[in-house]
């Protein structure tokens, strides 16, 4: 009934732990395709115990399945959880110390039974969300076909005149009436501003003659979509067209390496490789990409510094980028999964 839930069972051993605490609300999405507020899941090797409060109890006996023992706590969190790994006899409880808040950890370590130690086991679940499932890719996909109507409508509205506001409020609106929501608050940079990699929308008037860059994502059933594109308008100059078509070839030059087996390393040298040919890798300060799911960012992280080896099932983004300070800023983004022998471009039918 939870086929991902046995999954991380069997990560159990090669980890050396008997129980597993998974905290992150989206991982316990993930594992269990239900997500409450102020709810932690406790793994066993028989047994799946969802901890949660009366001021969600409802909820969750609503949401979840059959094969998952709900266990509500009265006044404290720990008191309950310790109960359970007595009854449970957990001696080596598997948590990943990122997620955890440092009063959470202290307060663990105070009322643990004495029995049972922590074990460090970090990402257990991120490893297994990085691999995408058919149901998820699938998702990811709706998500972008919303995302291509969402740019064909800002196609129809980015105009000289307008403010990066007044574009943002009309594709807040066109978004709702989707009946969908943002992965994240869009950037949309106009002019100098497209120089801040993470600009945020202004009151600026964008003007003619000079690029829009516009970065935005689409949450469909909980997973994203991740695009940026750069919008023309008027007459560009010479040195910001050459700049974007640099853009775009260090893109294509990544993207055509893109296959399971090869290092992440691999792929962001590329792009960065192109660039520094055309004088533009100094301005490129950021990783190439990384992956998308229930997140907008998870593993794997395309940079100079990963070597970790992408496998098949891997959704990424592909976004090399210039910012030239006080002046301007190009970067272009799409989403790739890898496969056996290269990749496919999920985003290749939008504009």
């Amino acid at each position: 009934m939870y086929p991902r839930i046995q999954k991380l069972r069997k990560l159990f051993s090669k980890n050396n732990i008997d129980a597993f605490l998974v905290t992150k609300d989206v991982n316990i999405r993930y594992l269990t395709n239900f997500s409450a507020s102020e709810s932690w899941l406790l793994i066993t090797p028989r047994k799946i115990f969802y901890i949660t409060d009366f001021r969600y109890i409802l909820e969750v006996e609503k949401g979840l399945k059959k094969g998952i023992e709900i266990i509500q706590y009265q006044t404290s969190f720990y008191h309950k959880l310790t109960d359970l790994l007595n009854k449970e006899k957990v001696k080596r409880l598997g948590i990943d110390e990122r997620h955890f808040t440092h009063a959470q950890y202290k307060a663990m370590v105070k009322i643990l039974p004495k029995t049972t130690r922590l074990v460090e086991a970090n990402e257990l679940v991120e490893q297994l969300r990085v691999i995408k499932e058919k149901y998820e890719i699938l998702q990811i996909k709706k998500a972008l076909e919303i995302h291509d109507l969402a740019l064909k409508f800002l196609k129809r509205i980015v105009k000289p005149g307008k403010t990066e506001n007044e574009v943002f409020r009309k594709l807040e609106n066109f978004i709702k009436e989707h009946n969908v929501g943002f992965s994240f608050a869009p950037i949309i940079a106009s002019g100098v501003n497209a120089c801040f990699p993470h600009a945020h929308v202004t009151q600026r008037v964008i003007k003619n003659n000079e690029p829009v860059l516009i970065d935005m994502g689409i949450d469909f059933n909980g997973y994203k979509s991740d695009l940026t594109r750069m919008f023309f308008l008027g007459k560009i100059a010479p040195h910001i067209r050459d700049a974007a078509e640099a853009v775009r070839e260090a893109q294509q030059r990544a993207i055509k390496v893109i296959r399971a087996g090869i290092s992440a390393a691999e792929v962001d040298a590329q792009a960065r490789k192109y660039l520094e040919e055309k004088g533009l890798a100094q301005y490129f300060g950021h990783a190439l990409g990384h992956g998308v799911g229930l997140e907008i960012h998870e593993d794997p992280r395309l940079s100079q510094k990963n070597s970790s080896i992408l496998k098949e099932g891997m959704v990424i983004t592909v976004e090399p980028a210039v910012y030239i300070p006080h002046k301007f800023g190009i970067r272009i983004e799409d989403m790739v999964l890898v496969t056996k022998k290269g990749c496919k471009i999920l985003s290749d039918y939008i504009d």
